[in-house]
């Protein structure tokens, strides 16, 4: 899947749809798409502070397909999308701490936090089931096929 075409398929054909599973070129690509409207938007903003508009439209606009390819991605290792959401528990009782003035939980919750996120980095950059698994078709199959065939 080329960049284009991850890009259409994640924001028309897949916008809300957190069922099914996404390759990891897929799910790489659209956030490299983010990561480009973020630095568009900032740049934007240094140009004038009065487009911060269109960043916020955008931030706005890519929240629900960026947790949809997300959880695809995930069922494409046979994890759960929910997964996605378990360092926000973490985050939110940290700024509680650190709101009240517990330094040692802070940093506790801190640490718990960026270990999760390590772990789904790992997951995400993980390759994917060559099978059928419960959230889909071998999303693969085809490929192998058409590399056969060269």
């Amino acid at each position: 899947m080329s960049f284009i075409q991850s890009i259409k398929y994640s924001l028309t054909k897949n916008y809300a749809s957190f069922s099914g599973r996404a390759s990891r070129t897929e799910f790489w690509y659209f956030i490299i798409f983010i990561i480009i409207g973020y630095l568009i938007g900032f740049g934007l903003i240094f140009i004038s502070y009065m487009l911060f508009w269109l960043l916020a439209i955008f931030m706005i606009a890519i929240i629900i397909p960026a947790l949809a390819v997300t959880a695809r991605r995930l069922h494409d290792i046979n994890k759960t999308g929910w997964l996605q959401l378990l360092p926000w528990p973490f985050g939110l009782l940290e700024r509680i701490f650190a709101s009240s003035g517990q330094e040692s939980l802070e940093i506790l919750f801190i640490f718990i936090g960026l270990g999760i996120y390590i772990y789904l980095l790992v997951l995400y950059c993980t390759l994917g089931d060559k099978k059928d698994n419960k959230y889909g078709k071998n999303i693969y199959k085809k490929a192998r096929k058409s590399l056969k065939r060269a």
